[in-house]
């Protein structure tokens, strides 16, 4: 998947012709079977050859291009493990693709530069969270966005299994549970004399142990943080959590029954309405202060402001685009009516451009958009 650092890349990358393919895909599946991903790529790549023979492209730098994204068509094994869409990067001497949890409309750009604007919500802050997987004998942390997932390594921070906590005599002296099996049936505990009490003291002990031991890395960026687990144990970690952002609603479940996507899929179907809290709130304002001089509708205004560090949030109108080019120098916005003659994605533009000085950027859908006589709005910082 996508990080900061691939969209950095992708966004400083220039070249001759760059090509960029984005399609939706599949999980699973008669479609998977089918290779109905892999036909998809196929019909888009073969649009986008003609083209560029029809540029004029010398044939060296199409098969350049093509070679990758050919020995992707060709990998069975890749085609057995994707998310909801695929994003490529291809040039004569770069090649990116990304597995990624959204689904694209199918759409490719030919042009100097990659067209990154389908990923740059992903890049902006909002839309992360955290994810922690937790079981009696298992502990895993992720960080997540809407396009991405990565596990982070705790160990130091917290215990890795109730043992660890209570001590590796648990078993003996207490309890003596039964792990919690492949089908992530509820753990069966047997005592000796031990109480359903004494139980749950020693789970929420352990639990309280994890909590404590993220609470400084939580806290940094203070990101919703969705839990997965068996559903009996939610409520004991409820009880034992310290964490403000802790979402009140368990992905239920072993997470040793997916994989990493799919705990992605599962936490971001729990996560997702806490996601878009603060775009409302701040569409709510460009509202607020739209008859004021801290908003604006204009695209040959918005993009100089842009390239001044003027702009604290853009707002894009999804599956829109706008064509043109800018002049850096004198600070001017010529508008066209289509992709021919050099023009490019002012949209794109616009949007690498926020991101790389430090604001945010958010694809909106028209009904939704602050102004919606215009394709792109934004929200002044000063």
């Amino acid at each position: 998947m996508i990080n900061d650092q691939d969209f950095k890349e992708l966004s400083d990358y220039n070249n001759e012709t760059c090509v960029s393919i984005f399609i939706p895909t599949q999980r699973g599946g008669k479609e998977v079977l089918e290779e109905k991903n892999k036909k998809h790529l196929h019909s888009e790549w073969t649009q986008v050859k003609k083209k560029l023979k029809e540029k004029n492209v010398a044939e060296g730098n199409i098969e350049k291009i093509g070679k990758p994204i050919q020995e992707l068509l060709d990998n069975r094994d890749f085609w057995r493990h994707q998310s909801d869409g695929l994003a490529i990067f291809s040039s004569s001497d770069f090649f990116k693709s990304f597995t990624i949890p959204v689904n694209f409309e199918a759409y490719h750009y030919i042009s100097k530069e990659f067209y990154v604007k389908p990923l740059v919500p992903a890049m902006t802050g909002d839309g992360k969270f955290n994810i922690l997987a937790i079981q009696l004998e298992d502990v895993n942390f992720y960080e997540a966005s809407k396009y991405s997932i990565m596990p982070v390594e705790i160990d130091d921070l917290t215990p890795s299994r109730l043992e660890e906590r209570v001590g590796f005599d648990y078993k003996e002296k207490a309890l003596q549970f039964r792990t919690q099996g492949e089908g992530g049936e509820k753990t069966q505990f047997h005592g000796h004399g031990g109480s359903e009490r004494d139980e749950k003291t020693e789970i929420k002990q352990f639990f309280r142990a994890v909590d404590q031991g993220l609470k400084d890395h939580l806290t940094k960026e203070k990101l919703p943080l969705v839990v997965i687990c068996q559903d009996y144990l939610f409520p004991i970690y409820k009880d034992a959590n310290t964490y403000n952002h802790l979402i009140d609603k368990v992905v239920p479940g072993n997470p040793n029954d997916t994989d990493m996507l799919g705990i992605h899929q599962k936490a971001l179907e729990i996560a997702e309405p806490y996601l878009n809290e603060n775009r409302d709130e701040k569409i709510e304002k460009y509202r607020e202060l739209s008859k004021t001089e801290n908003t604006t509708s204009a695209v040959t205004d918005i993009i100089p402001a842009v390239y001044q560090g003027k702009v604290d949030t853009l707002f894009i109108e999804n599956r829109a685009e706008i064509w043109g080019e800018y002049n850096e120098d004198n600070m001017e916005v010529k508008l066209a009516d289509n992709h021919e003659n050099g023009n490019i994605s002012l949209l794109n533009l616009a949007a690498k451009k926020t991101v790389e000085m430090g604001g945010k950027v958010y694809l909106v859908e028209h009904e939704f958009m602050p102004q919606k006589k215009s394709k792109m709005n934004a929200l002044l910082r000063f």
